[in-house]
């Protein structure tokens, strides 16, 4: 017996089956400076929340405090949306405004 698939057929399968595998949107975290929450606890919740060294939070707590917003990573948008509550809730606890946002990115 031969081959007998129809070349057409053939194809449509193997496009719809790259499309279910394709690689999901990813997100970015962004963390927005403010006048209040400390430089520690920003570096806090960047080893914390976002696993990053001291000399990586450190880096990106300095991109908040300079130029008004840091990127924490990227992630699916279920980890980022995670990721952001998660900021939100322990920035309150404290009694911080410290805000965290995604987009997509």
């Amino acid at each position: 017996m031969g081959n007998n698939i129809n070349p057409e057929i053939e194809e449509s399968v193997f496009s719809e089956t790259v499309e279910e595998i394709k690689e999901p949107s990813m997100y970015k975290a962004l963390l927005h400076n403010d006048d209040y929450t400390t430089m520690d606890f920003v570096v806090e919740i960047l080893m914390n929340v976002f696993y990053k060294s001291m000399e990586e939070s450190i880096r990106i707590m300095l991109n908040v405090h300079r130029q008004g917003i840091g990127i924490c990573g990227y992630y699916t948008y279920e980890v980022a949306e995670t990721k952001m509550n998660m900021v939100h809730t322990l920035a309150r606890e404290r009694g911080f405004p410290l805000r965290c946002s995604i987009e997509k990115g």
